[in-house]
């Protein structure tokens, strides 16, 4: 049970009240009733006054005090008066004093009031120490007991007796909780496997992208053993003091081995794990010396029985090799990020306690996002509750889903930004463009949904997804990927005769493909030769120094390769763009009049020239009839390519101009021959122009 923090006010209380009476009774002490004199008023006194008693009572070392009494009218009255503490000046008043009949007495004030004194001596002690205990307690109650002075090398795992998660709560790593479950069996039978003369592993290591579940993983197999799990992140063991993480090991095994058997879960282990002597200058001796100490708990002269280690990290190949020998981390297993049937089974476990329209279809949702780890699918469905609530809905719609989806992609819908006309329209073009090569060329991904809408610090978002998830990627697929990039570009030459800042990150991942495919694929001419590692990181003390460049004549080969690839993927692109100009022109306008196109509505744009009938997507447009013979034209993409045909006509700007001309009232096309009577007035004026 946690202790409420005692206030400032009742803390200092108790000091303040204890000063107070030590002032109080210093002053009864010291207090008294006699009449000061001064120095010429003491030796009138002396010399005229009929004296009593006097007492002579040395201060200290500079002052002395004398007192007295006389007797003046029937009244005795006393007195006291300081002198200079001088043998002339005291010898002086007691020659004075011989002639009296008072009784004289020599008194050391100092030994009067041993209860002050006592007081005075200890009370600065006091106070000292009740300061300084008073400082370490604040401090050591603050950031809950990390900053306590004497407890530095204690450890920090934290220990959960009662874990709750199970496998249940972990969907879409059926293969990683495969292996997983021998370690549970392990910890509730153990003299199974000791009877076959099988050992479990010692270690754990759970390798994969951000946001997979390692840990998740690791709170379940707790759980479905029942036993104590101690958790703790790599970068709690090292501190500004040499040997202090090692001192924290040392304390969480020895923990560990009195609640054992137990599970021991290292979160980033990367933090103190990482390979010994690297850096620049050399290795970091705290670092260092933790994790030998690691080392030899795991794997020394003493054995842990029962005690298991699981340990996650994005960064196995940092490790040091002595980490991740067998005997210490037997078994690496992989958590990767999740496939389309597997995000469907993780949608179901987070969508336990929301309520769902019903038209709500995970296969759907999961479908539309490839590469999204568990994590990020919790989020989705969280965004999602939250815009419901925002909207005042009573559950979770599809319309929700895809705005959470877009959000976590992309962030938050800037609809207050405002474009000029020709800035609007150029984006629809663009993203129409990207669009067009999704659903002309075969091998590129498939446009799941286009919009104009600023997100983020993107001008449109146009969100493509493979139409198959595959294991590998050919060449093929690789050069569809960088044509459909290069649409946007493409389109925006094509139509306006200019190019705009908004393709640049198209440029950048298309740039990235093929470099990519030329430095580690071998898929150019240059063969097949890696020239380049992943991602150009370079682990300074250990690939540092190693690290080389393709020289300069092999560098150049290898940009004319990126920039034939490119080439090719733009003419490509080209290619696609100015055949399909007219279907491009009809995503574009309906782009600028519904700001955003779901995949139904662009596919049937792209077949029939019409946005299908409404669903709940479409808003204020109503196409009841939708109907046409095979024989006729359907809509103004077909009315303007039949009658370019009939006229023998390419010229790409009188096609522009009828495109705008044609009417289309809700869904059918009146009086086509009209309509071809008046393209062929046009044409005939055109030539009689020329």
């Amino acid at each position: 049970m946690n202790k409420k923090p005692v206030s400032l006010t009742k803390l200092l209380l108790p000091w303040v009240v204890f000063f107070v009476c030590i002032a109080v009774i210093s002053t009864m002490f010291s207090s008294s009733s006699s009449k000061v004199v001064n120095y010429s008023e003491l030796m009138e006194i002396i010399e005229t006054k009929d004296l009593t008693e006097v007492s002579v009572s040395p201060k200290d070392y500079l002052i002395v005090t004398i007192s007295g009494k006389y007797k003046e009218a029937g009244k005795e009255i006393s007195f006291s008066s300081d002198i200079i503490h001088t043998d002339t000046e005291v010898d002086a008043i007691m020659e004075e004093l011989k002639d009296k009949e008072a009784i004289i007495t020599v008194d050391n004030s100092a030994n009067n009031n041993v209860f002050l004194n006592f007081l005075i001596s200890v009370v600065p002690y006091v106070l000292m120490i009740g300061i300084f205990f008073f400082v370490f307690s604040k401090l050591g109650n603050s950031a809950g007991g990390n900053a306590k002075a004497f407890e530095f090398g204690n450890s920090r795992a934290r220990l959960e007796k009662n874990q709750r998660t199970r496998f249940s709560d972990v969907a879409g790593a059926d293969e990683e909780k495969e292996e997983l479950t021998e370690l549970v069996d392990f910890l509730k039978n153990p003299k199974k496997f000791s009877e076959m003369g099988a050992r479990i592993p010692k270690g754990v290591l759970l390798v994969g992208p951000p946001g997979t579940g390692k840990t998740l993983l690791a709170r379940a197999v707790s759980g479905e053993a029942g036993v104590p799990f101690y958790s703790i992140s790599g970068s709690e063991f090292v501190e500004m003091f040499v040997g202090v993480g090692a001192g924290r090991v040392r304390d969480m095994f020895k923990k560990a081995k009195q609640t054992a058997p137990c599970i021991v879960f290292i979160d980033e282990i990367d933090a103190v794990g990482r390979q010994r002597g690297t850096g620049i200058g050399g290795g970091q001796d705290e670092r260092e010396q933790t994790l030998n100490q690691l080392l030899v708990e795991m794997d020394g002269f003493t054995e842990n029985t029962g005690i298991i280690v699981l340990a996650a990290t994005n960064r196995a190949d940092v490790l040091d090799p002595a980490l991740l020998r067998p005997g210490r981390f037997d078994r690496q297993i992989k958590v990767s990020l999740p496939d389309k049937r597997a995000r469907r089974k993780i949608l179901e476990v987070h969508a336990r306690n929301k309520r769902f329209e019903g038209d709500v279809n995970f296969d759907n949702i999961a479908r539309r996002t490839p590469g999204f780890s568990g994590a990020q699918l919790e989020n989705v469905l969280n965004e999602a509750a939250l815009l419901t609530v925002r909207n005042g809905g009573n559950s979770i719609t599809v319309d929700d889903i895809d705005e959470a989806i877009d959000r976590v992609i992309g962030g938050p819908a800037k609809k207050s930004r405002k474009y000029i006309e020709r800035e609007r329209s150029l984006v629809a073009h663009h993203e129409a463009g990207h669009a067009i090569i999704g659903l002309v060329l075969e091998d590129a991904q498939v446009v799941q949904k286009v919009t104009i809408i600023p997100r983020g610090d993107a001008g449109g978002y146009n969100l493509m997804t493979p139409e198959d998830e595959t294991y590998f990627q050919t060449k093929t697929q690789l050069m569809a990927n960088i044509t459909g990039y290069l649409g946007g570009r493409v389109a925006e030459e094509v139509f306006f005769g200019d190019v705009s800042t908004g393709a640049h990150n198209d440029i950048e991942q298309a740039t990235r493909i093929a470099r990519l495919m030329v430095t580690q694929l071998g898929m150019s001419e240059l063969g097949p030769i890696k020239y380049e590692d992943d991602n150009e990181q370079v682990f300074l003390g250990r690939d540092y120094a190693s690290h080389k460049a393709p020289s300069g004549q092999v560098s150049y080969e290898i940009d004319q390769q990126i920039r034939n690839i490119i080439d090719t993927c733009y003419e490509e692109a080209k290619r696609i763009i100015v055949e399909n100009k007219a279907k491009l022109t009809v995503i574009a306008e309906a782009l600028l009049e519904y700001d955003t196109l779901a995949y139904e509505q662009i596919q049937h744009l792209f077949n029939y020239g019409l946005m299908p009938e409404v669903s709940g997507k479409n808003g204020h447009h109503d196409n009841k009839k939708n109907n046409f013979h095979d024989n006729e034209p359907k809509n103004k993409v077909e009315i303007i390519e039949s009658s370019l045909e009939d006229n023998d006509s390419d010229d790409t700007a009188l096609e522009a101009e009828v495109a705008k001309d044609v009417v289309i009232e809700d869904g059918i096309v009146e009086d086509i021959e009209k309509e071809k009577d008046k393209l062929n007035d046009i044409y005939n004026d055109d030539l009689l122009e020329d």
